[in-house]
């Protein structure tokens, strides 16, 4: 009996809850820690780039103006079927990332709890980052926060897949659309996560992920006038400060990278770093 014909996976983009290929066609080898050939990625262009912005764009009003218990709902159901695939991410982080099985292992459960986690304070972020404010006259004085906008996401790039995951997350739990450029070495944890994202009720466009060079993708989205806000995790030094100071254009919240430890509790930050205070005065009617 012949062998059967290897049927290889092709990854592709994800922009607008579609997987259209790069619009230049191009791809770019992606191979293990020891150098063997995994698969081709494709290689994402500016132009793919600045779809990803508007897909976001078009997704954030419906996506900010859904419940936050509906949300919690969907980031939960993205860990259900994380659960249900762990055996293929396990694969894909202990190829991209050169560990053993059970340390590959530890890193999808960490990713898939730090899913479950987000999605419990979707509904309890305002009871931290809101209040009632004490003032001089008949009036309710209330701030709330809101989500900040369209956010580009630079993901780590040691960290595949539970640094992918600790920083799209809190983007996401809080009303916030993402264009994420995925870690440029290992991105197929982040190609294979989009495929769970569109099959777990998240609308499309509220997260879009492009592989490809991180410097060519983050740059326009960095300069782009329809973007609100830039997670630098996985961008270096030299080019954070590039980032930075293209971003400084339209005014974007900028998170700047800074040494992370993506296995330990990851806290509020993130949680409240996309977000803005809406203060409201209304009479009380006396």
């Amino acid at each position: 009996m012949s062998e059967r014909l290897a049927v290889f996976k092709t990854y592709k983009l994800y922009v607008g809850g579609k997987f259209p290929r790069s619009e230049s066609g191009r791809v770019y080898e992606v191979t293990d820690a020891k150098g063997s050939w995994l698969a081709n990625a494709p290689l994402a262009s500016r132009k793919d780039a600045r779809d990803a912005v508007v897909a976001a764009r078009k997704a954030f009003g419906g996506w900010s103006g859904a419940t936050a218990y509906n949300r919690g709902q969907i980031l939960y159901r993205v860990a259900e079927m994380l659960q249900g695939r762990r055996d293929q991410f396990v694969a894909e982080v202990a190829d991209a990332e050169g560990l053993s099985k059970a340390k590959a292992a530890a890193q999808v459960d960490a990713a898939v709890d730090r899913w479950v986690w987000y999605a419990g304070w979707s509904d309890k972020v305002a009871q931290i980052a809101g209040s009632t404010n004490p003032v001089a006259g008949p009036y309710f004085n209330l701030s709330t926060p809101e989500p900040t906008g369209v956010v580009a996401v630079v993901a780590p790039q040691e960290s595949s897949f539970l640094g992918l995951v600790s920083v799209l997350a809190p983007v996401i739990v809080t009303g916030n659309t993402a264009v994420v450029v995925a870690a440029e070495r290992a991105p197929l944890p982040a190609l294979s996560l989009a495929e769970v994202l569109a099959t777990s009720d998240l609308p499309g466009g509220v997260v879009n992920l492009l592989s490809g060079r991180t410097a060519e993708l983050s740059a326009p989205l960095a300069a782009h006038q329809d973007v609100n806000a830039l997670d630098l995790a996985g961008a270096d030094a030299e080019l954070a400060v590039e980032l930075q100071t293209a971003a400084a254009d339209n005014l974007k919240r900028v998170l700047r990278p800074r040494a992370a430890d993506w296995s330990a509790d990851p806290g509020t930050d993130r949680l409240l770093s996309f977000l803005e205070t809406k203060t409201v005065w209304h009479p009380m009617g006396v």
